[in-house]
């Protein structure tokens, strides 16, 4: 039994996942969860990594992996990963460019919020490995995206042979996508201009449903944007806490999917929800937001491995070290039963 009597959450409060934690309906065992939820998750990442300031929390798992790589472990991670997304959607160019490939990259002046945001790490790891484009061929330019305020969340140096810069300080990413100062932008958010329908910018992947799903056929990685941490503290007082939360998480999600799939009162405003969750299913040959260390250890090891060859985590850390050892063997348990 957990000796934690309360402990506060922080993370997004997504209806299909994670509502169950929320309301209170499943909690980690004994131990009552106080949901606080974010909406801007790049401040509860800086808040995460600088002040360590909430009990548990979803976590960026490209900054988490820099700081164990750093020796810096007052996290401990679980096997929950509520945020995942394929992100060739999230490359956008400014339409007078001439970017119309990959390849078009080379060369030019590409925008990111923050150079080691986890949606970026994937996109230079994409473009290299799949187009052949080096992050070393592009000029990075970061700043706030729609303002022009702009916090690092962890510091650190440009990689060996990478350069970035800042763009004018009165200025966001939006502006300079849009005014031409830039010409293209990797991003977890489309940019107000887009999504007002300029002229001036447009997707790298129109297609991108195409693209991403032809993705996953060849590689079988569904990227990891964000994992679940707990407080070392609170884990060495409480080691069970962390097998209690991963299976929280999970039942939480599980009641979500079958709330998904009741077609008398449909949880959301699509008539065939129910239809698209089992064809999802098939398509990735079991549930596509699944937990446990067993069915994500290529795509974590994946993120370690970009991380390394972009400069930001500054040695290899094994899928073993950066989770609670009481999770690494959840997925082999009998459901119901103790991991043994």
């Amino acid at each position: 039994m957990s000796t934690q009597a309360s402990i506060t959450y922080a993370g997004v409060s997504y209806l299909d996942r994670t509502r169950a934690l929320e309301t209170g309906e499943v909690t980690p065992g004994d131990t009552e969860l106080r949901y606080v939820p974010f909406t801007d998750v790049a401040e509860l990442f800086r808040r995460m990594a600088q002040d360590v300031e909430f009990d548990a929390a979803e976590m960026s798992l490209s900054t988490y992996v820099m700081m164990r790589s750093r020796g810096d472990d007052r996290l401990v991670g679980i096997p929950v990963f509520p945020s995942r997304a394929f992100r060739h959607s999230q490359i956008y160019v400014h339409a007078g460019s001439g970017i119309e490939r990959p390849a078009d990259l080379l060369g030019r002046n590409v925008g990111v919020p923050e150079y080691q945001m986890t949606a970026a790490l994937w996109i230079r790891g994409i473009l290299a490995d799949e187009y052949g484009v080096p992050q070393e061929e592009i000029a990075w330019k970061t700043g706030g995206l729609w303002s022009p305020d702009f916090h690092e969340r962890l510091r650190h140096d440009p990689p060996t042979g990478v350069t970035i810069n800042r763009i004018p300080g009165d200025r966001t990413l939006e502006q300079e996508l849009e005014d031409g100062g830039i010409d293209a932008l990797v991003t977890a958010h489309a940019p107000k201009p887009f999504r007002d329908g300029s002229p001036n910018v447009t997707r790298l992947f129109p297609d991108y449903r195409a693209v991403e799903q032809a993705y996953w056929q060849k590689t079988r990685l569904f990227p990891i944007m964000h994992l679940v941490v707990l407080r070392r503290d609170l884990y060495e007082a409480s080691p069970d806490l962390a097998l209690h939360l991963l299976d929280a998480f999970h039942e939480s999600k599980r009641r979500s999917r079958a709330r998904l799939r009741d077609f008398d009162t449909p949880a959301v405003a699509h008539p065939w929800i129910g239809a698209e969750v089992d064809e999802l299913d098939a398509f990735f040959g079991g549930d596509p937001f699944a937990y446990g260390l067993d069915a994500n250890r290529r795509v974590v090891e994946t993120v370690v491995r970009y991380s390394v060859a972009q400069g930001l985590a500054e040695r290899e850390v094994s899928v073993e070290e950066l989770f609670a050892p009481e999770t690494h063997a959840w997925d082999r348990r009998t459901e119901g039963e103790p991991v043994t």
